[in-house]
This record gives structure tokens, sequence and C-alpha cells, in this order.
């Protein structure tokens, strides 16, 4: 084996996968060096002859495990692979992370490092061996109603041993690799996605360095299909589903003394269907908003009994904190009060402990994402203005900070009339696409219709579905 040729480098994304409206969905890179796999094949490549080759195994082969404990966060790796000349890898990684949680503002970190590692990768008659494995990662996560957006970065140092020559001229060669990564994610109802940036610098024996670049991107996402009824006799005309899908991608870009090169890898899961309850509103045969509607009624987001949906009536302030909490998911804990003598209060004078759906709003007014009309009154029964579902939309996104510095005007000809506590709220709405003006105006207190609600929920939807993977995935491989 040449002493100026070893690099080994992967990145390995560990997907479960959706198969029902999860809590929070998860498509985390979980280490620095490893590749993409499905439910069934793993696959990685080495660089430890120069040239590229493909180890995989299945997922019998593959073994992730995490566990929690008071504090402290354990991840194993266990990999058994192959190559196609009968090349081996052999790898045991455990890290160890130290997890606080800043629950005042939402927010934890995590920081790790290397607590046992082996690795060997033997070809032909060449065995390289990891002797010494530092690393330190960091990552912070804010955690917002409506989603979870982490971002983090690992700086890690690996030496490898393997010997060249034979007899009296064997020699034991020492390789550095130096790597430092970043990465970013979100997690939300609707899907996830991670991307990370890798960069490797490896130093060899004979003090020749070579480079590579890895960036990789895994997400999951839930999309909505509706499909037309086979039979002109069937009691509905159509129904909605829900495809739930996987997908990792990985490049590299290498640079080493005697090769260079592009590699490229990717994988999908198996897509999951689940089919939706069937909407029947006699009203809606020609309205405008129907889609949306019935989509949202679908997902259980809406959840009227009756036959007639009434959507050019106003929107209540009641149904749209239920409706926002079930679409971003908002936790709702068991109510353990009827255990008690003496049932809490509720949390506002004029909504009843009994009224449906009421963990809903207690946990979106726990979390900030709405308030009440005042300290003790929520006017459950009043109608919804525009300025007030801006405000509720985008503080469950957690992206009020994204406005100007104060003192700032929006673009519509009618700023003056847009409340201080909207203003920042109606501003981002704006700029991200969930709520536009008309003619120039915003018209912050015009009450919003059930239909016109449904509709902007709909496209609250789409951004958590389409929009954040957009920015977390193309804008940053392709757009960086």
């Amino acid at each position: 084996m040449k002493k100026n040729v070893l690099f080994f480098i992967a990145f390995t994304v560990f997907l479960s996968m959706i198969v029902s409206l999860p809590a929070r969905t998860s498509a985390q890179s979980i280490d620095l060096n490893g590749g993409i796999k499905n439910e069934y094949i793993y696959e990685e490549y080495v660089f430890i002859t120069g040239k590229p080759i493909k180890f995989t195994g299945t997922s019998k082969n593959v073994t992730v495990t995490v566990k929690e404990n008071k504090g402290k966060l354990t991840e194993t790796y266990k990999f058994t692979l192959t190559g196609p000349n009968s090349e081996k890898l052999a790898r045991n990684f455990v890290y160890t992370y130290d997890v606080t949680n800043y629950d005042q503002i939402g927010q934890s970190t995590a920081d790790g490092e290397v607590t046992k590692f082996t690795e060997t990768i033997t070809i032909g008659k060449d065995k390289y061996t990891l002797v010494d494995y530092q690393l330190s990662k960091s990552a912070v996560t804010d955690k917002r109603p409506a989603s979870d957006y982490y971002t983090g970065n690992a700086i890690a140092r690996k030496t490898y041993t393997y010997s060249s020559g034979s007899g009296r001229n064997e020699k034991v060669q020492e390789i550095t690799v130096n790597a430092d990564s970043r990465h970013v994610g979100y997690e939300n109802f609707w899907g996830a996605t991670e991307t990370q940036i890798t960069e490797f610098e490896m130093i060899y024996a004979d003090g020749s360095i070579g480079t590579v670049e890895n960036r990789v991107s895994t997400t999951k996402s839930r999309e909505l299909e509706y499909d037309e009824s086979m039979s002109s006799l069937a009691s509905f005309n159509g129904t909605y589903k829900a495809i739930s899908s996987a997908d990792t991608l990985s490049e590299y870009v290498y640079e080493l003394p005697k090769t260079k090169g592009k590699i490229a890898l990717d994988n999908d899961y198996m897509p999951k269907v689940e089919m939706l309850k069937i909407p029947k509103f006699r009203d809606l045969s020609s309205h405008w908003a129907r889609g949306s509607i019935e989509k949202l009624y679908s997902l259980g987001i809406l959840d009227d009994q009756s036959n007639f949906f009434s959507p050019n009536t106003p929107m209540l302030r009641y149904d749209f904190a239920i409706a926002i909490g079930k679409a971003v998911d908002l936790r709702v804990l068991e109510d353990t009060s009827k255990k008690k003598k003496t049932p809490p209060t509720s949390i506002f004078r004029d909504v009843k402990r009994t009224t449906k759906d009421y963990n809903y709003l207690v946990a979106s007014v726990n979390k900030g994402v709405i308030q009440g009309m005042t300290a003790t009154n929520f006017e459950p029964d009043g109608y919804l203005s525009r300025q007030q579902a801006a405000t509720i939309l985008v503080r469950a996104l957690g992206l009020e900070g994204k406005a100007p510095d104060p003192g700032y005007t929006t673009s519509y000809v009618d700023d003056n009339k847009i409340s201080d506590y909207a203003r920042d709220s109606v501003y981002v709405a704006s700029e991200l696409g969930l709520m536009k003006g008309s003619g120039g105006k915003f018209n912050p207190k015009g009450i919003l219709t059930r239909a016109e609600a449904s509709s902007i929920i709909e496209r609250y939807l789409k951004y958590l579905e389409n929009d954040l993977k957009q920015n977390y995935r193309d804008d940053i491989l392709f757009f960086e």
C-alpha cells in the first residue's frame, strides 16, 4: 500500500419512517463517518486505497441505539460491512452527551464526546486501525410551538495506523484526519430536514495533504393527495390520502495527492400511504375554498359534525386557536383533574373547562401562541381579525424576531391601522407568504371568514411541509 494514500470518510443517516401522524418527526445525520440507508440496505464509500470502494450491509449489519437517562444521552453505533472484493469494515463507536434544558426560554443544548471507539478496515493484506479518536460536538435547539430549529458544530481528529513493507522493511505509518462539521435542521409535525457540511483534511505520513468536502441532507415529508372516486355511485366524490416519504442524499468532492473526483449517493425509503376521513359538506360544491376546507377536515384540524360548514360566516377566535393547536400538534397533557375533589378553575372566566378541545387552548396559551383579550377573558365567540390570525401563526413559528428593528413601517398603505402588538407578525407573515394584502392594504382589523381562515391554515401547513425543506436543503446545498 502506498504510504501517502489513505482516507476514510462517509456519512451515516439513520431514518425511521413516518407511519401515522407523528408528534415530531426526525431526519438526522447521526455520525461523521457513515453513508446512507433505507429500510434494508446501508452503503458508504471508503477512499483507503486512493479510489472509492463502496462498502455495504443490510439492516442486520448496522445497529444504532440511543438512550437518554438523567441528562445523559448515549449513542452507540455498530457496523459490519463488506466491499465488492471481500473487503471488510468493522466499527463500534459510543458517544456521550450532556443535555441541558432551559425550559424558561424553550431551548436545550447537548455537548458530547466519543467515549469508546474501535475501527478496522481490511483491504487485501492491508489493515487500517483507528488508534485515537478525539471529538467535540455541540448543538443547540430552539423549541418553538410549531417547529423545533437546531444547529450544531463538531470538531474531530482521527489517527489511523497501517503497515507498509514486510519483514525487516516493515514500517508502521500514521495518518491524521481532521474534521470540521456544521449542521442545521428543523423538526415539526409535518416533516423534518437536516443538512450537514463536513470538511476533512488528511495529513499523510509523508506530509502530503488531501481534502474532502461532504454535503449530506436527509428529509422526511408528508403531503396530501386527492383521489376522485372511481365509482359514480359511491357515497362520496373523492378521498384524501397522506403520503409520507423520506430520502437522503450525499455528495463527496475529494482531492487527494494521487486522485480527485466527485461521488454522489442517494436513497429513498418506501413511501407510506394513509387514508383520511371523508369530507361530506353540502355547501362547498362550488366554493373557492372547498379544497382547503376539505383537507383540514380530513386531517382532523377542523372537526365540524354538521354537513354544512358555513364558509362565509366569521371565524371564531376559539375555533381558530384550536385549529392551529391541532395543526402544529401542540402537546396536550392528559387531564387528571377528575381525580381531584375540586377541579381547578378555567384559565379564562368565559371558557368552561368542559368545552370541547379545551386542553388545546391551554397548550396554546401556555406556549405563548395566543392570548386572551384581557387577563381573565378570552372572548371565545369573538370574531377573528386578520392581524390576530397573523400574530397567532408567527408566534407559533417563533419568528417574531425576524421583523426589522422597532420603528419600521410595513409596505401596506394602511400601515398606521396595524396594532403595535401585531406589527412584527404582520410583517413576517407577509414576508413568508403566509398572508397577503389586497390593493396595497392589509386590512388588519378586517374579520376573517371560516373559508378565508381555512385557506390561511392550509398555506401555513404548506410552509411547514415544503418551504422549510426548500430553505434547509436546496438553499444550502445549491446556493451556499
